[in-house]
């Protein structure tokens, strides 16, 4: 089963780049300007959807589950619903 991403929201994240050329996000800035740390990535894994494309992260943030996806040289996360 595909899964349904809505809408893209581009934002920026800081990472860090291992020795073995793993990414791991660091930080993220949604799109109302507000910057939180990363406190753990649980998954990382190919995504499914040909919406989302990319590598989908797994992360906790402030204790809730956030996906955050890298899609070649961006990062997005799902837009807030409106």
């Amino acid at each position: 089963m595909e899964e349904e991403i809505s809408k893209k929201a581009y934002v920026p994240v800081m990472a860090y780049f291992d020795e073995y050329g793993h990414i791991t996000p660091v930080f993220l800035t949604m799109e109302d300007g507000r910057t939180y740390e990363i406190d753990q990535v649980t998954a990382v894994s190919p995504s499914a959807s040909l919406h989302a494309g990319g590598v989908r992260y797994t992360c906790m943030i402030q204790g809730a589950e956030q996906y955050v996806w890298l899609e070649e040289k961006r990062w997005f996360v799902e837009a807030a619903k409106e």
